[in-house]
């Protein structure tokens, strides 16, 4: 300790780099259109896309067709591919975040986490339900409780919206980073 302070900066200065070695890197690096493109083409995300329209369209048949004539069709398919969704979005969310963290205060990000929020309620009631379909076998009418029932429509619906918000927004957002020229 008795001569540090007489170092001074130039003991310091050869032992580091230049700081104006490379260019400044933006806050928030914006991918590239090719890696953009590879990433929506990636097998994860369309079979995640796959079965977000298929539950999407079946719980809206479903839905429609328990209210207007008390029948569930196709409740055995809307099951099973309720639990594939479960595991590949739990997969595709785990990379997702690690991807694109930590959360920024912006509408895109906002949107994806109601998204989120939404559709891991959604599976969640829905594998409670699942739970209740499979234990009740082919005894007839599986008697769901109403409210959890609702929490699973309900949010089953903020999902589709959500998803479809964030999903808008990414691309607008990407589509103007590029036409500034920053994409």
């Amino acid at each position: 300790m008795a001569g540090e302070r007489r170092l001074g900066r130039g003991a310091v200065r050869g032992a580091l780099p230049p700081l104006t070695a490379s260019a400044p890197r933006a806050a928030v690096p914006l991918a590239s259109g090719l890696e953009r493109a590879r990433r929506l083409r990636s097998p994860l995300l369309a079979a995640l896309w796959v079965l977000l329209a298929f539950e999407s369209a079946g719980g809206v048949l479903i839905f429609f067709a328990r209210v207007a004539y008390g029948r569930l069709p196709g409740e055995t398919l809307h099951v099973l591919a309720g639990a594939a969704l479960t595991a590949v979005y739990a997969l595709y969310q785990w990379r997702h975040w690690r991807r694109v963290r930590p959360f920024r205060a912006r509408l895109d990000y906002a949107l994806g986490l109601i998204a989120a929020i939404s559709l891991s309620l959604a599976q969640l009631s829905g594998l409670v339900l699942g739970w209740q379909w499979w234990q009740h076998g082919s005894r007839g009418p599986v008697p769901y409780p109403p409210p959890l029932s609702a929490v699973h429509n309900i949010t089953s619906m903020l999902t589709m919206t959500f998803v479809a918000s964030h999903f808008g927004l990414v691309l607008a957002r990407d589509r103007r980073a590029a036409s500034l020229g920053q994409g």
